[in-house]
């Protein structure tokens, strides 16, 4: 995991990422399964379901392009475009921010393809109230 303090529009920020560039292929050109009718159901494919990435993605941002070499990391093109960089709100002191987990499916729409949840019998729900 890495981090970084930045400066993002005029606010300090903190990015981190897990430095898995091989795997980052910037947001609009991560793989992905469409589930439905919904042009916006879909999941970002886990890692374990793509190859590796293409080092240069085709995406720069602020003159920037996706990172070749360890020093590079974490430049424009990462907190703007990858996939796999987080960045805490503006002024976000002391929030606790994660990297994004392509260990797994990644849903757009998670609502929709959570487990159901079981019901209690009616023991568990008088103690549950």
């Amino acid at each position: 995991m890495i981090a970084r303090q930045i400066v993002y529009f005029g606010q300090p920020a903190v990015v981190i990422c897990d430095a898995n560039c091989g795997k980052a292929w910037g947001i609009h050109g991560r793989p992905k399964a469409r589930l439905g009718e919904d042009p916006d159901d879909f999941a970002y494919l886990a890692d374990n379901e793509v190859g590796e990435a293409p080092a240069d993605p085709g995406t720069y941002e602020g003159g920037h392009a996706k990172p070749t070499h360890p020093d590079e990391r974490l430049n424009k093109w990462c907190v703007r475009a990858c996939e796999r960089c987080t960045m805490s709100s503006s002024g976000g002191a002391g929030q606790v921010i994660e990297a994004t987990d392509f260990s797994r499916r990644l849903f757009n729409q998670p609502w929709k393809h959570q487990p159901p949840t079981p019901a209690l019998n009616r023991e568990e729900a008088d103690r549950h109230g």
